[in-house]
């Protein structure tokens, strides 16, 4: 199942699978307020994710049940998403005189245009996004596909934990619907970025009325920093991910190891800001946010913000929200910045 278009329900759980560590996060939506029920960050075996893609399905399965047990949540219908990078989208335009059932099949011909896999190992789903500007006897649909194959493991991978996996998405929109959690005015005209430094990817965002308008990766990310603390101390992988998350490691390797660190990622922010104004847009950010689990590091913000010279804030989609009794507060304030994406799957709208 590729659908990125259901039906509604009263609570969603968001779980973004990582190379490092699955993110669980449960929300319940009253009448558009939404609460946090739960959430769980669990680490996943090395090798069990690699680049995004699943490899091996029963590890990264135990590690959802885990993390549902962890969150104590009742919700089971899970929003999961494959990344970008392996999604192929296009806008089309299309006759409106078409049925549903012909749009269907208008859909597939012209995606097999400019899809570069046979159609029966895709997955594809569009959405009418209304009449054409140009035309008004014909629609604007955005077609998005999917290898067949990248869809089914992350759905094994949640039905397996006795969950069930309702709708795959795509982490951009994740991230554009945890936008509104971030801004007061998220359609604002001003340039927002956020910037996401996973385990081995840097990713810029650019967003301007609340949508993407860039988007980059390149690759550097949190894996440098805790590979080189194994190497180093012999500690091992889980142990440091975890205790970094924690700010729990001493001062020998803060000095180190974490603090180099934090000087690389304000300098790869830096990188990442001039690819971005060398495309041609002139306008120069009016804040920059930081999600990841390396966001967690203390004062990485602040050295970014010197860095490149914009406001530079940790990413806490949850601060306008409720949020659970049974959720720790601190807890919650380290961990935010590592569930953006997880908070914007389960805030998806199903039934659009």
């Amino acid at each position: 199942m590729f659908a990125l278009f259901g039906k509604k329900d009263a609570g969603l759980v968001g779980v973004d699978i990582g190379s490092s560590f699955v993110k669980l996060v449960a929300l319940t939506d009253h009448s558009g307020q939404f609460t946090l029920d739960g959430y769980a960050v669990v680490p996943v075996p090395p090798a069990a994710v690699i680049d995004g893609n699943v490899q091996d399905v029963a590890q990264v399965s135990e590690a959802v049940e885990r993390a549902a047990k962890v969150a104590g949540t009742n919700l089971k219908k899970v929003v999961v998403a494959v990344p970008s990078s392996a999604v192929i989208s296009k806008s089309l335009t299309i006759n409106d005189s078409f049925t549903e059932i012909e749009l269907e099949e208008q859909v597939k011909l012209e995606a097999d245009q400019f899809i570069p896999y046979p159609l029966d190992e895709v997955a594809i789903d569009f959405e009418v996004k209304g009449v054409s500007e140009h035309n008004a006897d014909f629609n604007d649909i955005l077609v998005v596909a999917c290898r067949r194959s990248d869809v089914e493991m992350r759905e094994d991978a949640i039905n397996g934990a006795g969950l069930k996996c309702d709708v795959v998405d795509v982490d951009t929109y994740a991230v554009e619907r945890a936008f509104a959690q971030l801004e007061n005015k998220p359609d604002s005209d001003e340039l927002v970025g956020i910037v996401d430094v996973g385990a081995a990817t840097l990713t810029l965002n650019v967003f301007h009325n609340g949508q993407i308008v860039y988007n980059r990766e390149q690759a550097f990310g949190g894996n440098e920093l805790t590979n080189s603390i194994h190497q180093h101390y012999g500690i091992p992988l889980g142990e440091v991910e975890q205790k970094l998350r924690q700010g729990e490691l001493n001062t020998e390797i803060q000095q180190l190891f974490v603090l180099p660190f934090r000087g690389n990622v304000a300098q790869q922010v830096s990188r990442a800001l001039q690819f971005f104004y060398s495309s041609g847009v002139h306008n120069e950010l009016s804040r920059l946010y930081v999600m990841g689990g390396t966001a967690a590091i203390d004062g990485i913000a602040e050295q970014i913000e010197q860095e490149i010279g914009v406001k530079t804030l940790t990413a806490n989609p949850f601060q306008q929200m409720k949020v659970s009794s049974k959720v720790s507060g601190e807890r919650l304030a380290a961990d935010a910045s590592s569930l953006v994406k997880a908070c914007g799957l389960a805030m998806r709208p199903v039934g659009e």
